[in-house]
């Protein structure tokens, strides 16, 4: 729909590979995060950018707060999210209340603070995958930068099904920890 868009071919497999490959295209000052499933909602994006403005190094969605919310998210999925997140906290000393959701915000010098795998390896890298959120949002606290929550809504998937495993995945993400 939009015919500047400059479509960004990934290098591996998996969402973390996406993003990195997305990241080194980027060229605007702040970069945002944002799934490719309809799931969640491009009008939040200035929520995210007068985060950023206000004083925020990294702006983190969330579906847990009050005005937070999710139509996808499986109750198995919220407990794990749950359990991870609350570890998360007491080892980064953070307050994260969704440490696995991916719309994201940040300014574009931080990049460096991700140390993402690099994306002309042609081997599978740790990070290519659904971890990748996690990697992202330790990394951002274990650096020390300002992180700001910012309330978001999950809606249903317009495309495809989910390729999570809640339990395959949720030990990746433990592993990464």
């Amino acid at each position: 729909l939009w015919p500047e868009a400059v479509i960004v071919n990934q290098t591996r497999r998996g969402k973390g590979n996406a993003l990195a490959c997305g990241f080194e295209e980027s060229t605007g000052d702040i970069v945002v995060m944002i799934d490719a499933d309809g799931s969640t909602d491009p009008a939040e994006i200035p929520d995210f950018v007068a985060a950023l403005i206000s004083g925020a190094d990294f702006a983190k969605g969330s579906r847990f707060t009050s005005a937070g919310g999710s139509d996808d998210i499986t109750r198995l999925r919220r407990f794990g999210n749950k359990g991870l997140n609350w570890l998360v906290n007491q080892l980064f000393d953070t307050s994260f209340t969704d440490l696995c959701y991916g719309y994201n915000a940040f300014w574009r010098h931080h990049l460096t603070v991700l140390d993402l795998p690099p994306t002309g390896v042609g081997a599978a890298q740790w990070g290519d995958g659904f971890e990748i959120e996690t990697v992202i949002n330790v990394r951002v606290a274990r650096n020390g930068l300002k992180i700001t929550e910012v309330s978001s809504f999950e809606g249903k998937r317009i495309y495809e099904r989910s390729n999570l495993n809640a339990v395959t995945d949720g030990l990746r993400v433990l592993r990464t920890i």
